[in-house]
């Protein structure tokens, strides 16, 4: 198989947007307001210098990592991420092939155009499932049982959406899904809000559902009915780490909705070493937004995370070249991974400690 013809994520992203219509584009790549936390993820990786050791043997290298016991190749996840089928027509299927291929997990967005049953089917590889309670705790519920029954073997319980951010570019464009494309997860009718409405359709669909009343008492609840290990996605703040390890999550994932929600908010990176010196010791911690290198990856090793989760690159992976496009990207920050431990005197994910950043 040919591989597709991108050296890094910067260049897939340019590709991307010759190839993918103004409006998919538009949501996909864009952020809330003036989209300054969007950018602000991407700024705070760069920023951040690596003080690299040298003359420690580096000839053997080892990047995997346990998590919620599979252990995998390297400290990537994909990020949940909606309607994929806007980007290539298997959607969900190919990223999931993709990333099963190249040995990560995928997690499913609640509200992605395939069905979360066939997502798993297509075959074998570590999936999660990212949820937001509804304001029916029913079709909550109903989700969960779905995804534990389909072998999903983690939740992803996003909590940093009370209301939709305010996304202009959708708004402009009247973002909406058309033709067969809908919110498979959902009964036929139920995500008929996508396909209407003035202004963003997806403001429209997420101001219907979601549960803004949503608080931390409600995880006891949550718990009773997920028998997975639950991440809490969508934490900046050092006491917010706190409370979701009082409520029993297994993790947290360090995130601004990758600047769509709250513009202004604190960059990813920025927010992660406080939350990894408050709960690092008890839970899994993770973070997203701005990654783009494997360079990168050390960088919030450095600061505590156990993992990172990858998005958009992966969507505009997905986007030109489908499954082999996704297996590329990610084996591509595998491979830059590799050589960034090398280069920076770290042969272990042990080895990248907090001194290795300044």
């Amino acid at each position: 198989m040919t591989a597709p013809a991108f050296l890094n994520l910067h260049e897939v992203e340019a590709l991307a947007r010759e190839h993918l219509p103004p409006a998919t584009w538009d949501y996909f790549a864009g952020g809330a307001e003036d989209e300054i936390t969007l950018h602000a993820n991407r700024k705070a990786f760069e920023a951040l210098e690596l003080r690299y050791r040298v003359l420690v043997d580096v000839s053997r290298r080892d990047a995997s990592v346990e998590l919620f016991g599979t252990r995998i190749p390297a400290p990537i996840v994909v990020a949940p991420m909606a309607f994929q089928r806007l980007a290539h027509p298997d959607g969900e299927c190919a990223m999931a092939r993709g990333a099963a291929a190249a040995g990560l997990p995928m997690t499913v967005s609640t509200f992605s155009t395939v069905a979360l049953e066939e997502v798993c089917a297509v075959g074998p590889g570590p999936r999660w499932f990212q949820l937001y309670v509804h304001r029916d705790r029913g079709i909550t519920k109903e989700l969960v049982r779905r995804a534990h029954a389909a072998g999903y073997q983690a939740l992803v319980l996003t909590v940093d959406v009370p209301e939709i951010g305010r996304r202009e570019r959708d708004i402009r464009n009247q973002f909406r899904l058309a033709g067969e494309l809908r919110a498979a997860n959902f009964v036929i009718g139920a995500s008929d809000a996508l396909l209407g409405a003035d202004g963003s359709a997806l403001a429209a669909f997420v101001g219907g559902v979601r549960e803004p009343s949503l608080t931390w008492n409600d995880l006891d609840w949550l718990r009773g009915v997920a028998p997975m290990p639950l991440l809490v996605k969508g934490i900046v703040r050092a006491d917010d780490a706190r409370k979701a390890a009082a409520c029993g999550a297994a993790g947290v994932i360090v995130s601004n909705h990758g600047g769509r929600q709250l513009d202004g908010a604190i960059a990813s990176l920025r927010a992660l070493p406080d939350v990894a010196d408050a709960v690092g010791a008890e839970l899994i911690v993770m973070v997203d937004g701005g990654i783009r290198r494997g360079t990168d990856i050390v960088k919030a090793l450095a600061l505590g995370a156990r993992a990172v989760m990858v998005g958009r690159p992966l969507l505009w992976a997905l986007s030109l070249s489908g499954e082999a496009g996704v297996r590329h990207a990610l084996e591509i920050l595998k491979a830059e991974l590799d050589s960034a431990m090398a280069l920076s005197g770290t042969p272990t994910l042990q080895s990248v400690t907090r001194d290795l950043v300044g």
